[in-house]
């Protein structure tokens, strides 16, 4: 039994290893067979790249055959250009060799002259020299005759010349002199008169007082209060005085001062429409109409210096040229003034070459003083002065304003200039105004003043107290003292009379003999 069971279990062990001889013979086999076929697959693509291979080699060879032709040809055209260029470059050095020798010869013959004219030079110098000397021998030969020295023979020819010519030089002086002044003032007419006629604003002058006009009477009585404590504490706040008459429907803003009438005439006009009408509330709203108002201040000095193309000024001083919106001279809007000035100024400056924007800055702020001169002792000039050194403004515009009412001696055609333009844009009709009384006591001083003068019998203020003429007497007054008194009596009235513009002197001498024929 035990051998069968060892017979049956060797049987079994060879049947399995037959059974896995036979299964991995058999998968031996397929994958030798899938070997095979990978091995001729890559052979396949093996052959394709050597053909690619073999392609691209005769490609590299057909362009590197191109590539030698190409650059045997360029070769050939740069040895072509170079050969041009060096020939090129030799006729060039050909001309430079001629030049060099032309150039040498001119300074040889530069250097001939040069020595020939020293030469001369020389000669000429010692022919002064002999002529000096032989001058001076003339000039002691003569003195010995006539016993009189040079200066001596001089002092009385000259005497001799005046008392003999006097007449004569005055009377020639006297038309040269009116001759250029006629000439120049010609000139001056003709471009002031294209300065204006180029520039034209509206005329129109400030008055003293504002109307502000009301729904009904009835508001009239809240703004007076009771016993009139409304009215007390408005006009305490703003600094103006209220006018309240029978005219209907509207009260009247009156004061000197622009500024303080604006504000009360906003304030005015904003209580009359908010209807509460207190001191408390008067309080309240001049003083937020006060900050406005220095906006609008800070706001018409941008607009001034946008309008004349100047920039670069710190709002401060934009500010302070704004005030001059609420300040007058003479009723002359004095930021109007300003702004017209440099308008004319800029036009002169263009028309004799000056610097227009010098004259622009100079006119815009030359009156700028004014703008502090009620809070700040000094004349506006030396107060506008201070302001525009403040604010680091360029010495040039500062002679500008120092100069404009010749406070100091004008240096500068742009100083001239803003002078003149103030004067023009004072001057001109409409422009300002004064108390007819004013006006009277200006001319009775201007005629006053030269009638102090000795020799002047007559004299009478004309054309509104611009020209001046002086009637003298032809015994005590020749011609040329007479010159010389029109300019004492111009330098005296510069001096001790304030007066708008500029007063023409006009000194008359005039001899007239009387005989009747019996």
């Amino acid at each position: 039994m035990e051998y069968i069971i060892i017979f049956l279990s060797l049987l079994a062990g060879l049947l399995l290893g037959i059974l896995t001889g036979w299964f991995w013979f058999s998968k031996g086999k397929r994958i030798s067979n899938a070997l095979r076929t990978e091995i001729s697959s890559l052979e396949q693509q093996l052959n394709k790249l050597e053909g690619k291979i073999s392609e691209t080699e005769v490609k590299a060879k057909a362009a590197e055959a191109e590539a030698r032709a190409q650059a045997r040809e360029i070769l050939s055209e740069a040895k072509i250009k170079a050969n041009e260029l060096e020939s090129k470059l030799e006729k060039d050095e050909a001309r430079l060799e001629e030049k060099e020798r032309n150039l040498t010869e001119r300074m040889q013959e530069n250097e001939r002259q040069r020595t020939a004219l020293a030469q001369k030079l020389k000669d000429v110098e010692d022919l002064k020299a002999e002529l000096t000397q032989s001058s001076a021998q003339h000039r002691e030969a003569l003195e010995k005759v006539a016993k009189l020295t040079e200066a001596q023979a001089r002092e009385q020819l000259w005497d001799q010349i005046k008392t003999e010519y006097a007449g004569h030089f005055a009377s020639q002086i006297k038309l040269l002199k009116q001759g250029m002044e006629d000439e120049v003032e010609e000139k001056a007419k003709n471009l002031l008169a294209e300065a204006m006629q180029r520039y034209a604003s509206e005329v129109a002058t400030e008055s003293t007082a504002t109307i502000v006009q009301l729904p009904s009477d009835d508001v009239k009585g809240k703004i007076i209060g009771k016993e009139g404590r409304n009215i007390i504490a408005f006009e305490e706040a703003t600094g103006v005085d209220i006018i309240i008459d029978d005219t209907p429907g509207a009260i009247v803003i009156s004061g000197y001062d622009l500024a303080r009438r604006y504000v009360a005439k906003l304030a005015m006009e904003k209580l009359v429409k908010d209807g509460r009408i207190q001191p408390a509330r008067i309080e309240e709203i001049v003083g937020k109409m006060k900050e406005q108002v220095s906006k609008m201040m800070l706001e018409f000095g941008k607009r001034a210096t946008e309008e004349l193309g100047i920039t670069g000024y710190p709002q401060d001083l934009l500010k302070i040229i704004g005030r001059l919106r609420f300040r007058t001279s003479y009723g002359q809007n004095i930021l109007k003034h300003s702004v017209e000035m440099a308008n004319i100024g800029r036009m002169l400056a263009e028309e004799i070459g000056a610097d227009a924007q010098i004259v622009a800055e100079g006119c815009l702020l030359h009156d700028i003083g004014k703008a502090l001169d009620h809070e700040v002792s000094g004349t506006h000039v030396e107060i506008g002065l201070e302001i525009c050194k403040r604010y680091k403004v360029r010495p040039e515009v500062l002679h500008c304003i120092a100069a404009h009412h010749e406070d100091v001696p004008i240096a500068s055609p742009e100083a001239f200039i803003v002078a003149a333009a103030d004067a023009v844009s004072g001057a001109r009709p409409g422009a300002r105004r004064e108390s007819f009384e004013a006006y009277l006591k200006r001319l009775k001083n201007l005629e006053d003043l030269a009638k102090g003068f000795e020799g002047v019998q007559r004299a009478f203020a004309i054309s509104a107290g611009r020209e001046i003429r002086v009637y003298v007497d032809v015994k005590k007054i020749d011609d040329l003292m007479q010159e010389q008194l029109a300019k004492d009596i111009a330098r005296k009235i510069e001096g001790e009379l304030t007066y708008p513009g500029v007063i023409k002197v006009n000194v008359i001498r005039e001899r007239r003999i009387e005989e009747a024929a019996k």
